[in-house]
């Protein structure tokens, strides 16, 4: 099985390559240097030349507020980029997997979206995604998940982050009003592995391609989220206070309820992702006993 990643260093590209070492899996993972993302012939021509059975993308331009101000960098890696490996991956006959966000949706529901939801976002960053998604289910042989709030001990994240800021003030102010469904980037890339045999030799009218929703069962707060994390830590000093979305006036708008139903993950692949907490807890355990 060989596979090639685009994205060499966020966390969820580092977490499938970690993953891939364990089970025997070659991943050969572009950087930004490897292939410059907002240059269409330098997709194509990766994927050309690689060596290959899928292709995987896990880059994005993630960051919420800069994409307020920088709009054609986020579309141009968000959306453009992504069209180009799916239309590149459908002329070579190669299945391709794209990570895409709950950030497409408004945040206005009662419920946990499902795949067949309107998606309405109401930022710059959830824009593009939407938009990627959209270019890349245009092509046959595709795979679009949707993932959110993710964590591993990878890299710079929610958990990493929180548990970081709880050692050094004696309060945390955490936004209480945002919810949403914390995902597991470990058991994501364990999932993205094995699935990607199935991917690799099935036909186009498989149910396992399409889009998809990934994440851990239930929903959290931001204040729940890191609560679950820092409460793990005998070394924590801070108190979390909980507050408001608004009272951070961040650039852009954040979707204030966003849980993800994974029902159909579960029909098609028989894949029912852990509660978010104890992957939670689990994950700041394995981050204490590192520091």
């Amino acid at each position: 099985m060989k596979i090639l990643q685009f994205g060499q260093t966020g966390q969820v590209a580092t977490v499938v390559q970690a993953a891939a070492k364990v089970g025997g899996v070659e991943v050969a993972a572009l950087s930004r240097a490897d292939c410059d993302l907002e240059n269409p012939q330098a997709i194509r021509a990766a994927i050309l030349a690689a060596d290959c059975g899928l292709v995987l993308n896990t880059a994005a331009f993630t960051h919420v507020d800069p994409a307020e101000a920088r709009p054609d960098e986020a579309f141009a890696v968000n959306a453009i980029a992504p069209g180009v490996m799916a239309q590149t991956c459908a002329a070579r006959g190669l299945p391709f997997v794209h990570l895409s966000t709950d950030a497409v949706f408004d945040g206005l529901t009662d419920r946990a979206y499902v795949e067949t939801d309107a998606a309405r976002p109401i930022n710059v960053y959830g824009h593009s995604k939407l938009a990627g998604e959209q270019a890349v289910l245009a092509h046959p042989r595709t795979v679009v998940l949707r993932i959110s709030w993710v964590f591993s001990r990878y890299g710079r994240n929610y958990v990493s982050f929180m548990l970081r800021l709880a050692r050094e003030r004696e309060v945390l102010k955490v936004v209480a009003d945002q919810f949403g469904t914390p995902t597991d980037g470990e058991a994501l890339a364990g999932f993205l592995l094995a699935a990607a045999p199935r991917w690799v030799v099935a036909p186009a009218e498989d149910p396992a391609f399409g889009l998809f929703h990934f994440a851990n069962a239930g929903e959290a707060s931001r204040f729940e989220f890191a609560q679950a994390a820092i409460d793990r830590d005998p070394r924590s000093r801070a108190r979390l206070e909980p507050t408001t979305q608004a009272a951070f006036a961040e650039p852009a708008p954040r979707p204030p309820r966003t849980p993800l139903d994974t029902g159909k993950l579960r029909a098609v692949f028989g894949v029912t992702p852990e509660p978010w907490r104890p992957a939670v807890e689990r994950t700041a355990d394995r981050l204490i006993s590192l520091v």
